[in-house]
């Protein structure tokens, strides 16, 4: 069985996280904000930039390496908005079909990660800290897994940017 470890996007990891983007897009296109040509009509400096964005304060960045090729099979992001301290976001979620299913761990050490820095980031208020995401409502493989790791739906919905007539479902988690 295949090994991974967890590794911290960087800006010099550019290629790579442009590369796992497209594979994304092309794989689960509802799941994301972006359509696959335009993030091919991107330039290389966005793509340094969003490389980038998980070493920023409040930000980060995980992929999923598998040992023996250093082939990227998987990514989470998560960020703490300033006006909401208290609240985690995780967003850009994906592992490569191949590296799915709980057998090979890939999604849980990406999400374990995820929380572990989400707890260290996220201030206490006047609510419990919490890890929210948006699905897409048509994506019942990642419903499922959220809810068997412990997300439920809080009841909000948003029109999906890039189709208004669907919707998507936000889950909380609670850190507390």
């Amino acid at each position: 069985m295949p090994e991974y470890r967890i590794h911290l996007v960087r800006p010099e990891d550019a290629d790579r996280v442009r590369t796992m983007r497209l594979a994304m897009l092309q794989d689960a296109p509802m799941a994301y904000l972006e359509t696959y040509e335009q993030a091919l009509g991107r330039t290389p400096e966005e793509w340094v930039q969003r490389a980038g964005r998980g070493t920023r304060p409040g930000s980060t960045s995980y992929a999923a390496v598998e040992q023996a090729t250093g082939d990227w099979v998987g990514g989470m992001n998560a960020y703490v908005p300033e006006d909401t301290p208290d609240t985690a976001w995780l967003v850009g979620v994906w592992v490569h079909p191949e590296h799915r299913g709980g057998k090979l761990g890939v999604t849980d050490a990406l999400l374990d990660t995820v929380i572990a820095w989400a707890r260290g980031q996220v201030r206490r208020q006047a609510g419990v800290p919490r890890l929210l995401l948006e699905v897409h409502e048509d994506n019942a493989r990642a419903i499922a897994y959220y809810e068997r790791r412990g997300f439920v739906r809080t009841g909000v919905t948003v029109p999906y940017p890039l189709d208004p007539s669907t919707w998507e479902l936000e889950m909380e988690l609670l850190l507390g």
